[in-house]
Parts: structure tokens; sequence; C-alpha cells
């Protein structure tokens, strides 16, 4: 089992993470920039420390990493700010991955979106814009770390408590995306945590019928046929 940090521990998917991580077993500690979200999270079943990684510097969050094998980035500036979002979604990931480097913390699981790819074709005039620079900026330095990574690349995020997912095919990744609940993308996070195998792989996904664990395990099945079919959603 996994002694695990989460980044961005009061968010909606997070919250729903947390339970099926401390259910598999594993040690969660959430870190929220606001201390009176501590008791939400604690409710949830983690340990609460309250930190802020848009200010904190890559030296700090090396020391806060220390004690953990495992990092989940689900933090994000929630849109609506250019210099924000490069802030929190582009400039702190990037600093709390080379921090994970610096500390030995080998996994990292980064929450993204469907659309993160560096051409990712979203007008600059649309506020959205920075948002998906700054994700495909952070996946592309994650992929060229030295860590065991895992990207999860769900659609737009809705209610419900479905947790099935289906796999986006690389090819139509762009045209395909349509939305999937919060919970689908916390039983995601939970399964990838589960499985070390899913490390170096990026997913894109709707909603679908396919539990997430039974996806990540089929790596283990053919992963050479898997990546090489047509429609796989691998990448």
């Amino acid at each position: 089992m996994s002694d695990i940090v989460i980044i961005g521990g009061h968010g909606r998917v997070a919250l729903l993470t947390i339970p099926l991580l401390v259910a598999d077993g594993n040690s969660v500690t959430a870190v929220v920039r606001n201390r009176a979200h501590i008791d939400d999270v604690e409710d949830a079943g983690a340990a609460g420390l309250v930190a802020d990684v848009e200010t904190m510097s890559t030296d700090d969050l090396a020391g806060m990493l220390q004690p953990f094998d495992t990092v989940v980035w689900s933090a994000g500036a929630g849109g609506g700010d250019p210099e924000r979002t490069r802030a929190v979604d582009e400039n702190a990931a990037v600093r709390t991955m080379n921090a994970a480097e610096e500390s030995d913390t080998e996994r990292f699981i980064m929450v993204s979106w469907a659309g993160s790819y560096d051409d990712h074709g979203i007008p600059a005039d649309n506020p959205f814009h920075y948002y998906a620079d700054a994700k495909a900026r952070a996946d592309d330095h994650l992929r060229h770390s030295a860590l065991d990574w895992t990207i999860l690349g769900p659609s737009s995020l809705t209610d419900g408590d479905s947790d099935g997912i289906a796999l986006i095919p690389e090819d139509r990744g762009r045209t395909e995306a349509t939305s999937v609940p919060r919970q689908a993308v916390a039983s995601a996070i939970a399964a990838a945590v589960a499985c070390p195998r899913s490390a170096g792989h990026t997913l894109r996904f709707n909603k679908g019928d396919d539990a997430p664990a039974d996806v990540l395990q089929d790596l283990d099945l053919n992963l050479s046929n898997a990546l090489e079919s047509r429609g796989s959603g691998f990448e």
C-alpha cells in the first residue's frame, strides 16, 4: 500500500477519491490552502495538511513530499484568470514534479483533461485557451521527467455516481471528448494507484461502461497490441 499525498485535496474529485484510496488500505494526506477545509478532508478519511503550493519553492515542496511515495495532482486554479491559471496549472504543477524527483517520491498521478495536446486548437481569444496551454505544458513536462507517471485525461466533468469509463481514441481525442462523472475520475485515480503498470501512459476518457481498474489491468494482457490497435485510448 502507498503513502499518498493529494495536492488540491479539497477539490470535488479529491474528496471523492480519498475514501476509495483509504478503503484500499492506503495512507492519505490531503493538501489544502484553507485551514477551514481540514475538517472536510479528515471526514473523508485523510490527514489534512495546510500548504499553498502556488507560492512554495521547489525545495519547500520537496520537503513536504519527502514522507510520501505517491503524489496525486488534483489541483487547479478553476479557470478565469489567465495569470493564476498558469501559476497553478502549469508552474506549480511543474515545481511539484521537480520536487517529487528531488524527494525520491517516484509515483506521480496527474489529473489532467482529455484535450491536453500541444496543438489543442482552442482559439487564443477563448478564455479556456490559457487552461489548455497550461495543462498541455504541464503534461509534457511530466512525460519527460524521471517519475513513474500516469496522466488521466477526463473530458468535461459532471455530477453523478457512475464510475465507468470509455477510452477516447488518440486520433479522435479532440472531437470525441464529451463528459464523465467526477466519481469515475475518482475511481480512475484509485485504480491508477493500485496499478503500477499504468506508469508511462496517458489515458483520455469519457463516461462509459468499463471499470477503470479493468481498463488499467488490461495493460498487462497485451500492451503492445493495445497500443497499436486502431481506436486505442492509450498514449
